[in-house]
């Protein structure tokens, strides 16, 4: 028998349980379907289980720098199993969080595949859902007034064949039972720099080949160009403009594979291959033909309030490309749920979200960087300051790195804050609030950051953009 929903929502991720908590909330009678855990790409292969990897490396590390803070620890070492075994414990911690979270709402879960029919005998409509059960059971029908497609995405492995035992995608590397003694990482993005810097601090033979002219191509030139230098302090062996050749592939004790860099063919080597070259839109085999929904460049096409062609169906995050983030999944799913209860939302701004890298100094950042400000025609002045010259930085042990802000020089506005160093994906959420109250770098210089605190680089760096920085 055909159930009634006022939505459903296919894909458990985060963008879609967020989603379902707030129709729930508007009193929408709502369902999930979603094919693997709820929790999705995020808590399960993406950001969850890789900032736990990258944690317990960061303390590996700081372990083995113990006699700087006077502290003497004899024969440091990794016990990588224990490391999995804790990411799985808070993985598992978290999604018995969600569950209860659904149970709450009264939110009904659906585990299988979710396929949208078009008009049918259940509706004059495209829409309703059948969901093959993963327990092999009748597929249940289900027939929603409103439909958001939240199903997120997977990695792009291009040309290159993943066999899971040398050849790796970021979700193969998360399950991975040993560390390999050298490493090849195919792209220098997010996804890459996070893997290499965890690696490395985990003794790991790392070597970055970045298709582009800098790793992390999208974050300010000076970011990256600081990102290269401590990198190489790690032992970093990095090569940009690098075209990797993946027909060159060879697996014979471990992985050779050859890149054109400068116009010549160089032969790389090492115990594994790592592929972090993006994400494709997961939109394939869930009946988007049965709609007159439209795709553009592998992810679907929606307006401010995420609603495709079909009207009563929305679409957020990763499948409808933009920020791939889970941050931005969910507040797009607030906005489609408030739109769909009648509540007006305003559109989201895309220049006010923060972007965070976890690596080994951490990277954030809000706004446009400085070339994108030249790009779009404004007058720019820079306030830069140095973690070298914070008292808590030296106290934590972590100095490298800066604070970088970019100014209208004619209105004084603020267009965008960058940062690299420790913590800085925790300082980030106050340059993200001033750019949503439009404050000026004098109205953060007015704010009184407590001493000792790495938050004082932030008031320095506002007050460096008109030269009156006061300890540097």
């Amino acid at each position: 028998m055909a159930k009634e929903y006022d939505l459903v929502i296919l894909g458990g991720g985060t963008g879609g349980y967020v989603a379902a908590i707030r129709a729930a909330q508007l009193g929408l009678k709502t369902a999930i379907v979603e094919k693997e855990k709820l929790g999705g790409t995020c808590l399960h292969k993406g950001c969850i289980p890789s900032k736990v990897l990258l944690r317990s490396a960061e303390v590996y590390a700081t372990t083995k720098r113990g006699d700087e803070f006077g502290v003497q620890i004899e024969g440091v070492s990794l016990n990588f199993s224990k490391v999995q075994e804790r990411k799985e414990k808070i993985i598992g911690q978290l999604h018995n969080g969600v569950q209860y979270l659904m149970k709450k709402g009264k939110i009904d879960i659906y585990e299988g595949t979710g396929r949208i029919l078009g008009p049918s005998i259940f509706s004059p409509l495209p829409g309703t859902i059948s969901v093959e059960m993963n327990n092999g059971t009748e597929n249940e029908m289900l027939i929603p007034k409103n439909v958001i497609i939240a199903t997120g995405s997977r990695p792009n492995p291009l040309n290159f064949p993943i066999d899971r035992q040398y050849v790796l995608t970021s979700d193969e590397a998360l399950e991975m039972e040993y560390l390999p003694k050298s490493i090849l990482i195919v792209g220098g993005g997010v996804i890459g720099v996070e893997w290499a810097s965890m690696l490395a601090d985990f003794d790991v033979d790392v070597t970055i080949l970045e298709y582009e002219d800098r790793i992390l191509r999208t974050e300010d030139k000076e970011i990256s160009k600081e990102m290269q230098r401590l990198f190489k302090k790690k032992k970093i062996n990095i090569y940009t403009g690098a075209k990797v050749l993946p027909e060159t592939l060879r697996k014979d004790d471990g992985v050779s594979i050859q890149a054109e860099i400068n116009g010549e063919v160089r032969s790389f080597h090492a115990e594994k291959l790592l592929v972090t070259v993006g994400r494709k839109a997961n939109i394939e085999g869930i009946g988007l033909e049965n709609t007159a929904i439209q795709i553009d460049k592998g992810v679907i096409k929606t307006n401010d309030f995420y609603q495709t062609k079909e009207t009563h169906m929305y679409a957020i995050g990763d499948v409808i490309g933009g920020l791939q983030l889970a941050h931005v999944a969910s507040h797009e799913g607030i906005i489609a749920v408030e739109h769909i209860a009648g509540l007006k939302p305003q559109p989201l701004d895309y220049s006010l979200v923060s972007t965070c890298i976890y690596s080994q100094p951490e990277v954030a950042k809000v706004g446009l960087t400085e070339e994108e400000a030249k790009e779009q025609g404004y007058k720019v002045k820079i306030g830069k300051f140095s973690f070298r010259s914070i008292g808590k930085a030296l106290i934590f042990g972590e100095s490298d790195g800066f604070v970088k802000m970019v100014v209208d020089e004619e209105t004084d506005d603020l267009l965008g804050v960058h940062m690299i160093g420790p913590h800085v994906t925790e300082l980030i959420s106050e340059a993200g609030l001033a750019r949503v109250l439009d404050a000026t770098p004098w109205e953060i210089s007015q704010t009184i950051h407590p001493h000792p605190s790495l938050s004082e680089v932030i008031g320095e760096a506002a007050l460096a953009v008109d030269g009156n920085a006061l300890h540097g």
